[in-house]
C-alpha cells in the first residue's frame, strides 16, 4: 500500500509487502558512452525492448512478478524538451498487459549528448524528463508506480568523476558529480510526485566493506573514510549532509542496496585485495543490510546482486539465506533483485556475459534458461517464508570462495578469448 507523502518520514518499515514478489529480475539497461565513443544500449543488444512481453512472462513462469527495467533517456529526448516515447512504449505496455510491477530506472549511466552533466541545466532537464515519463505512465493506466531516478550515485560519481573509467571520464570531480546527481534526483522526485503523489522511490547504491591492508594508522584512516563514503549520497538525499542541496528525509523513501562478490576489499586495493567469504574479516551481507537499516530506518530492497558462470545457483542460495537471516534480525528487507536476469554483452568488450537466468534470444524470441539457476530460484522462492535452519547459518564459506574464484577465472578467460 502506498503512503501519502506527508507520512513517509515517520512511517514504520514493513517487510515483504511493498512489491508483488519478493524475488525480482532486473534487465540490464546501461546506456553510457564507452571510451571509444560508442554508446552502450543493453536493452537493444538483448532485444528486451522487442521481447518485453515474453520476458515478463518468463519471470511470471517462475513466480516473479516484479522487475527492474530502464528508460533510455538519450532516445526519449533526442532534442531537449521534445519527448519521443516509442523506444519505451513496448516495455510500458508489456508491463501493463502482463500485470508486471516495474521499478523504472530513469538514469542508468547515460544521458543526452548535448547536456553537460555537471551543469544546472542537467538538473532541470532531468526533472522535466522524469515528470514527462510519469505522465506517460499515468496515460497508459499506471496507478502506483516505482522509480529509481538515478542508479548508483556514489559508484557513478567515483567511476565517472574521480577514477575516470566511466563517462564523463573525469578526475578529481567526484564530489561535484555526486552533488549534481543528488540535485537531479530531488528534481525528479518532485516532478514525479506532482503526477503521482503515491509513487515510491528507490535509491540504488552499493553496500560495501572496506578494511585496511595493514594496521598502519594511515591506512586505517583511509579505509574508514572509503567505507563511510558509501552512505554519502543517501545522506545528501536525506538532508543529513550538505543540506543546501535541498535534501529531505522524505526523499529517502526506499534504500536500494547493490551487492556483488567484489563489494568487500582491503584498501588500497590491487590484485588479491578482495575479501573472500572465508576470511574472518568478511562481513555477511545480512550484517551490511542491518547496518543500513539501523542508520536510516527505511525499507530496503537488495536492488542488485549476481555473479557469472556456474557460480550463479550457489550465489543465489547464499543471498537468499542472508536475506532470511537479515529479516530474522528485524531488517525491513522488501525484496531481492537478481541483476541482470538476462545475459548481455560486456560493456567494454562485448563478450558474452553469462550472468543471467536466460540467454540471448534465438530468431523466434526464445531464450534458453540456465537450468540449475532456475531450480535454485524456485527453491528460494519457496523457502522465503520458512525459518532459518542451523545448517544455513553455518554454510561452507570455503566452498563459496571456490565458486567466486572460479567465476573470476572464467570471466578473465572470456575477456582474453574475446580480445583475440
Amino acid at each position: 500500500m502506498s503512503l501519502p507523502i506527508f507520512a513517509r518520514e515517520h512511517a514504520p518499515p514493513s517487510t515483504g509487502s511493498l512489491f508483488k514478489s519478493f524475488w525480482m529480475g532486473g534487465f540490464e539497461c546501461a546506456t553510457h558512452r564507452r571510451h571509444d565513443g560508442r554508446r552502450i544500449d543493453c536493452i537493444a543488444s538483448t532485444r528486451h525492448d522487442e521481447l518485453a512481453c515474453q520476458d515478463y512472462e518468463r519471470l511470471h513462469s517462475i513466480g516473479i512478478r516484479t522487475a527492474r527495467d530502464g528508460v533510455r533517456w538519450h532516445l526519449c529526448e533526442q532534442r531537449i524538451g521534445h519527448y519521443d516515447w516509442s523506444s519505451v512504449l513496448s516495455q510500458v505496455r508489456a508491463a501493463r498487459d502482463t500485470n508486471t510491477q516495474v521499478i523504472w530506472d530513469l538514469f542508468h549511466y547515460g544521458w543526452p549528448d548535448d547536456l553537460n552533466i555537471f551543469a544546472p541545466r542537467f538538473v532541470d532537464t532531468f526533472g522535466r524528463f522524469a515528470g514527462a515519463f510519469a505522465r506517460l505512465l499515468r496515460e497508459e493506466g499506471e496507478e502506483a508506480p516505482f522509480f529509481a531516478p538515478v542508479n548508483e550515485i556514489s559508484f557513478f560519481a567515483w567511476g565517472g568523476g574521480d577514477a575516470g573509467f566511466m563517462n564523463p571520464y573525469s578526475h578529481a570531480r567526484g564530489d561535484d558529480l555526486k552533488r549534481n546527481l543528488v540535485r537531479a534526483t530531488i528534481a525528479a522526485i518532485e516532478a514525479i510526485w506532482e503526477v503521482f503523489p503515491n509513487a515510491r522511490i528507490v535509491h540504488p547504491d552499493p553496500i560495501i566493506n572496506v578494511l585496511p591492508a595493514d594496521d598502519s594508522p594511515q591506512l586505517r584512516e583511509q579505509a574508514a573514510f572509503f567505507h563511510d563514503i558509501q552512505f554519502w549520497s543517501w545522506d545528501m538525499i536525506a538532508g543529513r549532509r550538505e543540506p543546501g542541496l535541498g535534501g529531505k528525509m522524505e526523499y529517502l523513501d526506499i534504500l536500494g542496496a547493490n551487492y556483488y562478490p567484489y563489494n568487500q576489499w582491503r584498501h588500497p586495493g590491487g590484485p588479491g585485495a578482495t575479501i573472500a567469504p572465508s576470511d574472518p574479516r568478511y562481513r555477511p551481507v545480512s550484517e551490511l543490510l542491518y547496518d543500513a537499516a539501523q542508520r536510516y530506518n527505511r525499507p530496503i530492497l537488495l536492488s542488485e546482486t549476481g555473479i557469472e558462470f556456474e557460480a550463479r545457483p550457489q550465489w543465489l542460495q547464499y543471498i537468499g539465506r542472508e536475506a532470511r537471516i537479515a529479516i530474522k534480525r528485524g531488517v525491513p528487507l522488501e525484496g531481492i533483485c537478481w541483476y541482470p536476469i538476462v545475459n548481455h554483452p560486456g560493456w567494454d568488450d562485448d563478450r558474452h556475459c553469462l550472468n543471467g537466468l536466460w540467454d540471448y534470444p534465438n530468431e523466434w524470441g526464445h531464450r534458453d534458461s540456465f537450468e540449475p539457476m532456475e531450480q535454485a530460484f524456485l527453491q528460494q522462492i519457496q523457502m522465503m517464508g520458512h525459518p532459518i535452519g542451523e545448517d544455513e547459518l553455518y554454510a561452507d564459506a570455503a566452498q563459496l570462495d571456490r565458486a567466486i574464484t572460479t567465476q573470476g577465472d572464467l570471466a578473465e578467460q572470456s575477456r582474453e578469448k574475446n580480445a583475440t
